[in-house]
């Protein structure tokens, strides 16, 4: 772990490096639980974010619950304007739904995932989230 003053109740886990390539920065993954329902504690070191991507799935599944547990970070579906994210957050993001998750560019951030189950569960993995796109948020909170 590198040397920082973040706090969170879950745990940091290893670094990601399975899916290190749909990632701009160095994220963390902690399997929490698994069975039908993993759970996963996933944490954004500041300015780390995922690449846009869509999860699918039919007959109930693919959709993805994030939890905001520690830190602050942002959230954005395609069309649709950023939702900061702080401890207690809730984002709901129905299959089928292109998003894309991380920190904001002075704090660490974590949210436990989990994705609902069903048929054709699967996830795609798209293009990254631009610098200048990111940048904007920075500047302009939530009006980007």
């Amino acid at each position: 772990m590198t040397d920082n003053n973040f706090k969170q109740i879950f745990p940091l886990g290893a670094k990601n490096d399975a899916f290190a390539q749909y990632f701009i920065g160095q994220s963390y993954l902690a399997p929490l639980a698994g069975g039908k329902v993993p759970v996963n504690n996933v944490s954004f070191e500041p300015g780390c974010r995922n690449n846009w991507h869509i999860h699918h799935g039919t007959d109930g599944g693919g959709d993805q619950i994030l939890l905001c547990t520690a830190g602050s970070g942002w959230y954005q579906a395609e069309g649709q304007d950023p939702v900061s994210l702080e401890p207690g957050t809730v984002i709901h993001v129905p299959a089928g739904t292109k998003h894309w998750h991380g920190a904001k560019v002075d704090s660490w951030f974590s949210h436990l995932a989990f994705i609902t189950p069903g048929e054709n569960v699967s996830n795609e993995w798209l293009e990254p989230v631009t610098d200048e796109v990111y940048g904007e948020l920075q500047k302009n909170g939530e009006k980007a």
